[in-house]
Parts: structure tokens; sequence; C-alpha cells
């Protein structure tokens, strides 16, 4: 009985081994017949039970069982890895082997040729598909690249110069042996370099690459080359291409001699205050006071039309650079030094927004460019012997980090400068607060403009923006002409009064040099000559002992005399303003909201329900955040005290803030449906013209009233700023305020980054529906620089030196400068009948990747001026701007956004 023990089973034998093995082996096959019979989905469900039933070592043993006998390590990556990691692998490869790895399977084939993979190579070299690809068509970008790629001129530098000339003077023959020499030279050299470069990756080529990454330049010698430019660029290294291009990018010609045929250096800082030292001490009264205004002000020509007679003012645009901008100071002061300089510009407490990409603070403001612009602007103006001093329209006085930019300044310059501490909420009515350290006997906003005017202007700047973009969008081209034509008008009137008829075809070089002078003079705000204005400056003027860096270093000191009382007033600013803000949102609620929901309730329904929740319930759970708020800081302020804290208050609001991130995510949808209901339902037109734009809503409309959540933390941030100076370093609230900027300024970053996204999208949009069979331009992180018109020149001779060179006009063209590409495009302009204002159109012609392409100035001459080469992959454009000053900001933005693009 004990041979036939069990265990687990009332009849398996324990130790009779024999039988035992039988029993297994019946038991085996059993189960390998019903293992046959059963369908695919039950083996399925019996290898899953087993499998979860065996331990490591014997799943461990099922592996190494696969492992031998099926080769899991050959097989394809593209049939086991995610689509998108396997398109990821092949990016990597050049277009021959591109073209090689789709003959491999139809897997790959269709792979290789998947759009995303050969777009970016076409986009390289500027070569845009002329039409959109349907959503069923693939295939496109890589046909087009290799059409492109068929067409290309293969020449020789030689070929190519025999058969579109030359830019170069004509070469002795001495000189044309050895330029052969060193060419001969640097072949072989470069080859040298290629060779040695793929033995070093066939070492380590993958199975899969016909060839390396460098197999693109492995040519034949006998095969046919590229010109010299089109051959470095798609033949040679990258590092050569990009040498190449930076160096035609910086033997431009610099400043002044822009259209000049030599180069001639700069004035050393050592000579910068030396410039103007032949003035006497009687000629300050006649220095004028000069006003620089950027075009990113809103409604900036009410602006300029607020300076007074006698100051110099300059408007320049938002995305000019450090250089161009000196340039027009030097120009308008004409050698002249200023009394003082105001520079009117967008900006916060902390930081000035000069420029794009210059926003000037603390931690930009001792980089190289922006120091050496500042130093040279210190030169322009008189020294604080003689009264000068730079006034900053920007209420950096109101803030810790603004004074510090102030401070540094002064210190790097040896200029004073001011700025206005109070803060305006929701206007730019700070410039007429109180400024730092005036001592020149009024403010600095009467020293340069009409103060009834500014005021004006200050009141409705968002208003008049909004119009003013249509009036210069309709009249610019127009008032161009104007000028020009009452200019000629009034010189030829001139010289038929004074001038015979034979005398008159004699001189019209002089007629056309009054009439370009008269332009010129045109410009000018008023005459210079009028110094009534400025006669105080000498009685004023004001000695080193009274304005030195002593009151900056007081200037803390100052400031913290009666801190608790401004302390206070602040709170009450913010606490006051909240409550206007709170009163728009529940403009909201109680003219749109009330009225559509009372409706839905009566059965006569002006909006789904659907559609109300929409659009205002995110506004609506706004206004219950910012009532909490508000309550919070009423009662607060009912029993406010030096040592009463307001910064835990504002820490509680910022913690919840993902109220206001629903509402921004949601804006467009908000606004789309707005429109669409307008559009679609007569009931809810009806309504909003009954509502919109009447005194209860303050004469603002439902869109209008929606724009103020995100004004809103501009004034958050400003004046929570305002509260932290005002604050003593040992008090309580210091900490909880800097954490509660902190929250704010954060997410105003996010808000200003999705306005910047939308901003962008919307300027390229128009960009793309106003120029004719223009390619997509909606990329990531895509913006418009700049947009000059030019006019596209044809040489006759080009075998000839460039003095003799004669030039004609054979097209307009308008270049739009991007951040990383060129677009050119043909301009032209077509009348309507019995109208005066004309229109322009645009035709795509190339766009050129900034990596890529290359500038050559060409000297003034006798037959030419203000002309410039630019020579793409393919193509070159020999261009002319109108005036002088166009074609050096040109060149200056222009040099800029390439050596940008190379840094990226």
């Amino acid at each position: 009985m004990e041979s036939f023990h069990t265990r687990f089973s009332a009849w398996t034998p324990f130790s009779n081994k024999p039988l035992n093995r039988q029993l297994f082996q019946e038991r085996v096959a059993l189960i390998s017949h019903w293992f046959d019979l059963w369908t695919n989905k039950q083996r399925q469900e019996f290898l899953f039970a087993i499998f979860l039933r065996c331990t490591k070592s014997q799943l461990r043993f099922v592996q190494d069982w696969f492992s031998e006998r099926m080769q899991v390590a050959k097989v394809d990556f593209s049939t086991v890895l995610p689509r998108f990691i396997s398109l990821y692998i092949f990016s990597f490869l050049s277009p021959k082997d591109l073209c090689a790895a789709a003959q491999v399977s139809w897997p790959w084939k269709f792979l290789t040729e998947q759009d995303c993979l050969w777009m970016p190579k076409c986009v390289k070299f500027g070569w845009f598909l002329p039409y959109t690809p349907t959503d069923n068509e693939y295939g496109a970008w890589k046909r087009h690249y290799v059409a492109c790629v068929s067409h290309l001129d293969w020449l020789t530098p030689r070929e190519a110069a025999a058969t579109y000339g030359t830019l170069n003077e004509p070469k002795t023959e001495d000189e044309e042996l050895l330029e052969r020499q060193r060419e001969k030279c640097l072949r072989k050299r470069i080859w040298e370099k290629i060779a040695l470069r793929k033995k070093e990756l066939f070492k380590v080529r993958p199975p899969w690459v016909s060839g390396t990454c460098c197999s693109s330049v492995l040519k034949p010698r006998c095969q046919p080359r590229l010109s010299q430019t089109v051959r470095e660029r798609v033949g040679l290294h990258e590092a050569l291409e990009k040498q190449l291009v930076l160096t035609s990018s910086e033997t431009l010609p610099k400043r002044s001699n822009i259209s000049g045929s030599h180069s001639y250096p700069l004035l050393s800082k050592k000579n910068w205050h030396g410039v103007h030292k032949n003035d006497d001490s009687s000629s300050y009264a006649l220095r004028p006071h000069f006003m620089l205004i950027s075009s990113r002000i809103p409604a900036y020509e009410m602006v300029v039309e607020s300076v007074k007679a006698g100051v110099v003012s300059v408007v320049y645009e938002h995305s000019v650079t450090l250089e161009s901008l000196l340039y027009l100071i030097e120009k308008a002061l004409d050698g002249q030094k200023a009394q003082s300089i105001g520079i009117f510009s967008d900006g916060d407490s902390r930081e000035i927004n000069l420029l794009q990409g210059y926003k000037i603070g603390v931690k930009n403001l001792l980089r190289p460019e922006v120091r050496d612009f500042w130093e040279k602007l210190g030169s322009y103006v008189a020294t604080e012997e003689e009264g000068g001093h730079v006034d900053f329209f920007v209420p950096l006085g109101a803030s810790e980090a603004g004074i510090e930019v102030l401070s540094q300044l002064s210190q790097l310059t040896g200029t004073f400068f001011t700025a206005p501490t109070g803060i305006a909420t929701g206007s730019y009515q700070h410039i007429l607060s109180d400024w730092l350290g005036s001592q020149w006997g009024k403010a600095p906003s009467s020293i340069y403009f009409c103060e009834s005017k500014l005021q004006t202007w200050s009141s409705f700047t968002d208003f008049l923006e909004e119009t003013l973009k249509t009036v210069r969008k309709q009249l610019y081209p127009f008032f161009k002409e104007l000028q020009k034509s009452i200019s000629g008008r009034m010189i030829g009137q001139f010289m038929f009064d004074t001038m015979g008829m034979t005398n008159i075809l004699n001189n019209q070089d002089t007629a056309q040099a009054l009439a370009d002078g008269l332009m010129e003079l045109s410009k000018e705000d008023s005459e210079r000559s009028v110094v009534e204005d400025n006669s105080w400056d000498t009685k004023s003027g004001l000695s080193k002992n009274d304005l030195n860096f002593e009151a900056l270093i007081n200037l803390e000191r100052i400031l913290q005399k009666d801190s608790a009382e401004k302390r206070a007033r602040v709170v009450r600013e913010l606490l006051q303003s909240e409550r206007k803000y709170l009163q728009i949102l529940e403009i909201v609620r109680d003219v749109y909201v009330a009225p559509l929901k009372a409706a839905l309730s009566s059965n006569r329904a002006i909006l789904s329900a659907a559609d109300i929740q929409i659009i205002f319930s995110d506004i609506l759970q706004i206004l219950n955040l910012n009532r909490q708020f508000l309550d919070n800081l009423r009662d607060r302020l009912q029993e406010w005290g030096p040592a009463l804290c307001v910064g835990e208050i504002v820490m509680k609001f910022g913690s919840q803030l993902n109220t206001y991130t629903n509402f921004f995510n949601n804006y467009p949808v908000i606004l789309k449906t707005i429109e669409k209901c307008r559009e679609m339902i007569p009931a809810f037109r009806t309504f909003l013209k009954r509502h919109d734009k009447t005194i209860v809503t303050k004469m603002l409309s439902l869109p209008e009233l929606l724009l103020y959540p995100s004004r809103r933390f501009e004034e958050y941030l400003n004046l929570l700023y305002a509260v932290r100076l005002h604050t003593p370093a040992e008090h309580v609230d210091r900490g909880d305020l800097t954490t509660a900027i902190d929250q704010i300024k954060k997410y105003k970053g996010y808000i200003d980054q999705m306005k910047q996204n939308i901003n962008m999208k919307d300027h390229l949009s128009d960009i793309q529906r106003i120029i004719w069979g223009c390619p997509t331009l909606s990329e990531v992180s895509r913006y418009l620089i700049r947009v000059q018109d030019v006019a596209q020149l044809h040489c006759c001779d080009e075998e000839i030196s460039f003095s003799l060179r004669l030039y004609e006009h054979i097209h307009d063209l308008s270049l739009f400068l991007f951040n990383d590409a060129l677009l050119i495009s043909s301009r032209g302009t077509s009348h309507t009948p019995f109208e005066r204002t004309s229109k322009t159109t645009y035709q795509f012609i190339a766009s050129v990747a900034l990596h890529q392409l290359l500038i050559e100035n060409i000297p003034d001459s006798k037959y030419v001026k203000n002309a410039f080469i630019l020579q793409g992959p393919k193509y070159k454009w020999i261009c002319a701007t109108e005036i002088e000053e166009d074609k050096f900001l040109w060149l200056s933005v222009l040099r800029n956004a390439i050596k940008s693009s190379m840094e990226k």
C-alpha cells in the first residue's frame, strides 16, 4: 500500500516512478488531444492560464527556447516599433539613403515617403509646395524634392561666370593663375577630409544604410558641379556653409558708410565725448530736447502730435536693432548734443520693452551690445554740469527692480536717469505723476509735451489705437505719394517763376535736389530755430552739487519716508481698482446673463442652455472668485494699520487661479460661439444690438467686456510691486508679498504666451492671405520681423567695373523677413476708377532660409544708389531701396536675423 501512497491526488502514485511516468505521459497526450480540438481563442485562454501559474524560472525557460529557435534579433524594427518611432529613426537619413531604404520592402517604402520626412529637407533649401496636399495624398514632398534637384544648374565656377557673368573685377593673367592654384589646393584638401570622414563613418555604418551621411557630397570628379555658391551650400560640410553666410553678413558696411565703397571704423569709446567738445557754454540754450517714440505705443501718432515746438522727435519701429536706433538718433541730432533725451516706449515697473528681443532690465543690462548702446546714448546728452538728463516714460520708479535699473544706468553712463513713480492702473497716466529726482522746476512730461493733449491721449489709448490701425493701413501709401507730389509742384512753380524754359531744362538735377530737400524738411515737426520754450534751460541749469550720485544713494531713504502712508495708499488703490473690475464683471452678469436665462425659463429662449453655458460659465466663476477676494481686501482695510498684511490674501487668491485658466483656454471658443450665434440666431443679434455699447455697459460691447480679465493681471503685478517697494525689509508681509508676486508673474507669463501665439498665428495668416500663391507660413515659433519695399534691378553688363555698370528697374519687390526665412514677392499697384486711393497686390516668387542667404553690398555710383545683392541657393536678386536710411535699417535687421538663426 505504501507504493501506491498518493499526494495531492486520490489516484496518482507518489513513489512508484515508472507508473507515475506512464500516467503523466497519458495525461499529456490527453491534454494535447484536447488542445488540437480547441479553437484559437480557447488555445490563447489556455496558454494564458498556464503562463500565470508558471514561476520565473519556468518563464525564463520559455524565453530561452524562443530565442534559440525564433531569431527575434533580426526582426524588422518598423513592424514592431510604433510608427512615430520608426519615422524618427528614418529622419536621420539623407535623401539618397531614404530613396535606397524605400527599395527594401513595401512597409519601408510607405514610411520613407511620408511628407513629415521630406518637408524639412525641402524647406531647408527654400523649396515650398505650390499647393496643399490632400489627406489621401502622400509622397508629394518627395516628388517635389526630386523635381527641384533635377532642375538645379550644375556648373563649375568658371562655367557659371561665363554664363551669368561675375560680380568681381576683371583679373590679370597672373592673378587668374594664382587663383586657379588656390582653388586646386582647397579642392584637394576638402576631398581629403571628406575621404577621411567617409572611412570613419563606414566603420559604424548601419546595415540598412546604402551610404553614409556624407554620400551627398561624394560626387565623381567628372560629374558637373553646381555653381560655387550652390556647391558650397549643397556639397560641402554644413560648417563651411555657415561660415560663408556669416562672413557675407559681417562684410556689410556699417552705419554712415552703408552705401559707400569703403569701410570706415566707428568712433572709439574714448572719442565719443570728444565729438562735441567745440560747443561753448553760450550754446547750451540752443541745444534741443530730443524725444524717442516707439511705434509700439498705442496711437503713437497722437503722442507725436502732442510734442512741443522745438523738441526733436523721432518715431522708430519696434523691430529695428540697437545699432539702427543709434543711427536714427545720430541722424536726427545732426552732430549736436541734446539737452535731454526722453524715451517713450512700452514697459512696466521692472523693465523697458525698448526693441523686439531687448527688454532692458537688471538681468541683461550689462550684456555687451546693450551696455555699448547706453554708453553711446549717454554721449549724445549734455553733461550733468549742463543739466543733461535722460527721461524714461515708463514707471520704473514704482518698483525696486526699476530703481536698480535707473541706478545702474546712471553709474554706467555718468548721466542722470529718471522715471515716474506713480502707477495708473489700466492707462498711461503714470507719466503725469511724480518723477524721481525731478529738480528742473517742472515735470519732464511738460518739457517735451503739451500736457492737455497728452492727458487726452492717455485716457483713450485703447479706442484710438483700434481706429488708427485702419487709418494707417488705408492712408499711408496715399500720404506718401501726396508728399512727393506737393513738393514737386512747389519746386516746379518756384522754377517757373524765377527761371526761363532754357534754364529749367539745364537745371533738372538742381530741381530734383530741391524736391528731395523739401521732402526732408516736411518730415520735421517744427523749425529748430524755435528756442523760446527752451530759454529756461540756462536759467535752471543744475550744478554738480545739486545733482550727482549722492541723489541715487539717498534715493531709498527718500522713498522710505512716509512709507506707511504710501503703502496704505497703494493698498487702497488695489481695493479701488478691484471694485471697478468687479463692476465690469457684474455688468456681464446683469446685462447679458440674467436676461438670457430669464428668456430661457419663460420658453422664449434667445440662446440654448448649452450656448449660455459655453459663453458665460467661466466668467461667472471668475466673478465669484474675485468677489471673495474683494471681501477679504475690504475687511482687512477696515482695520488697516502699518503692521497688517495683505500678502496672505493675494497668496490665497493666487492659489485659485485655475478658474482663470479655464476661461483663457476656452476664450477662442467663447468668441467663436458669440460670432456663430450672432450670425445664425436673429433674436440674439437683436439682443446684442440692444445691449452693446450702451450707457449701462459703459459704451462697451460683450467681446470688449471679456477683455478685462486678461488686462487685470498686469495691474495686479504693478500694484503688488508698489506695495512691496513701500514695505520695510523686516516687515512680516515682505515674504508673502514676494511669493504672491511670483504667483501672479508666472500666471501673467502664461497669458502673455497665449496672446503672443495667437497674434503671431493671425499675423502669419494675414500675410499668407494677401500674397497670392504663398505657401503655408504657419510654423512653430515663426514670426515676422520686418517688411521692406525695394526695386529689383537688372545689370545690363556685369563684365565692367561696379562704378560703370548700368542697371534697369524691372520689378517692384516686397521682402518679408521672418526669424527663419526671407520671403520674396513681387508688388503691384491697382487703381479703382473714380477713386484716389490704390490697392497693393503681392505675388509669391521665392523663399530662402536665412542660413542659406548671402548678402553683398553694391557701392553707390553715378548710375545706382542704395543697392545690394541677395544670393539664394538658386537665384539672386539685385535690390535697391528708395532712401539710404531704409537700406541701412534693412541690412542691419537682416544681418542680426541671420546671426540669430545661425545660433539656434
